[in-house]
């Protein structure tokens, strides 16, 4: 596989040049990520550590994918200023850290448990006050005639 360089932008202050690449595919699927940051190490002459690809995005059909990459002058910068859920996108599938919607860390179990005897406090309070029934609108205030137009000024 080759690539484009469409745009490429140095952000010094951040330590790091900004690319956005075409990587063509005919006959095949999108690239994953792992293809995509080692063709931009290549050009880029980086070591692969300090490449992260940001986005990978193909037309419908189409056999050319957009690329938005991230090349770092320093791995301890690219430590600090990625996060870590790209950092977990662009590892190779068998090394990613999955975390699943019920999988929360353990600090946040004993707050959790704290908020639920608030809630059964709030539940009985609701049940011990009586309900009063709701007083509802005329009929006439609710919908204007419909037969009668505004003038118009």
């Amino acid at each position: 596989m080759s690539l484009e360089v469409i745009e490429e932008h140095a952000n010094p202050l951040l330590g790091r040049r900004e690319a956005k690449l075409v990587v063509p595919h005919p006959g095949s699927g999108t690239p994953d990520r792992m293809t995509v940051r080692r063709l931009a190490s290549e050009h880029f002459k980086a070591p692969v550590d300090r490449v992260f690809v940001k986005s990978i995005s193909t037309r419908t059909g189409g056999s050319t994918a957009l690329c938005a990459v991230e090349v770092y002058d320093d791995a301890r910068q690219a430590d600090r200023i990625v996060p870590p859920y790209l950092k977990n996108r662009n590892l190779p599938k068998d090394q990613r850290v999955s975390r699943k919607k019920g999988e929360e860390a353990k600090p946040a179990a004993p707050a959790q448990q704290a908020k639920k005897p608030v809630e059964k406090k709030a539940v009985e309070a609701k049940a011990a006050k009586p309900e009063t029934p709701k007083e509802s609108a005329p009929a006439e205030a609710k919908a204007p005639a419909a037969g009668k137009a505004k003038p118009k000024p």
